[in-house]
């Protein structure tokens, strides 16, 4: 959606607004004309954030369908057929994994009257669900043909394993046996969920954070874990310490064989990527190393 945005105020002069459906409509169906010259495919839209958990009734459940309405237009706009949700991290939401399943489920309708499919990720700060476990349970309750996964080396390392907190990057106090806790979590994934349920696989490594992130929002009310998402998110292999490979073979365990995504938020290089088309033969050449060298 940022791409989109950005577009439009290339194409009009300023950015449209976020809820202007009618204008981004057009822009999307712009875009779409530039993929389809180029052979291009455009695998899913992103990030919808804040949906599921608003209390019935409320004024934000109501604005959380009518963005998702929104949404879908736009992704018949560009010619994508997959949504990517992530896990909330609004405040005042239930914690009722039952009731979050209930919302998913009901997008999921909606979604499938489209013939569209929902990737559900864990965001490592979400308010109730930052673990891939947390979501694929919220999947299994919501019990949609349509609904999946979106799994996300960052998000689980750095949630499991990692902590932009600590001086020493890791997750620390009680968790003294971090490597076994992880281990164990990575087998897990490995045992329990069914390939075709991971619609895709996001892949990015991190900074280690010095001096470490404080532990309280920012200006703009993100979690510490959220901050260091948004702009401390380089290549693997490109100076990141997260343990990218090890997610990568417990999801490949699974027999998982579809899209691996490279999703990247690096402010320490963005002259890295001034060149796209260099930009993308290094992306590419990350994949190869961890899928073949490691």
């Amino acid at each position: 959606m940022p791409d989109i945005l950005s577009y439009g105020k290339q194409l009009r002069g300023q950015e449209p607004g976020p809820k202007d459906y009618d204008t981004l409509v057009e822009i999307g169906q712009a875009i779409k004309s530039q993929v389809q010259d180029n052979n291009l495919k455009i695998l899913m839209l992103q990030p919808f954030a804040n949906f599921e958990g608003w209390p019935n009734g409320s004024k934000e459940r109501e604005d959380a369908f009518n963005r998702a309405k929104g949404w879908m237009r736009i992704m018949e706009a560009v010619g994508t057929g997959m949504l990517q949700v992530g896990s909330s991290d609004a405040e005042g939401i239930t914690s009722d994994f039952d009731e979050l399943a209930v919302d998913l489920a009901e997008l999921a309708d909606l979604c499938a009257q489209k013939g569209f499919r929902i990737a559900y990720e864990n965001w490592c700060w979400a308010t109730h669900a930052p673990d891939w476990k947390d979501v694929w349970t919220i999947v299994q309750k919501a019990n949609r043909p349509n609904l999946g996964l979106c799994l996300d080396t960052f998000q689980s390392a750095g949630g499991e394993w990692a902590d932009p907190r600590t001086a020493s990057g890791l997750r620390e106090g009680k968790d003294g046996l971090l490597g076994e806790n992880w281990n164990k979590s990575l087998k897990e994934l490995t045992a329990t969920i069914p390939p075709e349920k991971i619609f895709l696989l996001q892949i990015s490594d991190a900074y280690l954070m010095n001096p470490p992130l404080e532990d309280k929002l920012d200006a703009e009310g993100l979690r510490p874990r959220g901050q260091w998402s948004h702009d401390y998110r380089p290549l693997p292999f490109d100076g990141g310490y997260l343990p990218v490979k090890e997610f990568l073979d417990a999801v490949i365990g699974t027999r998982f064989r579809g899209w691996l995504s490279i999703e990247v938020f690096d402010g320490r290089g963005k002259d890295k990527y001034d060149d796209m088309s260099d930009y993308s033969r290094k992306a590419m050449g990350s994949l190869q190393k961890l899928l073949v060298d490691g």
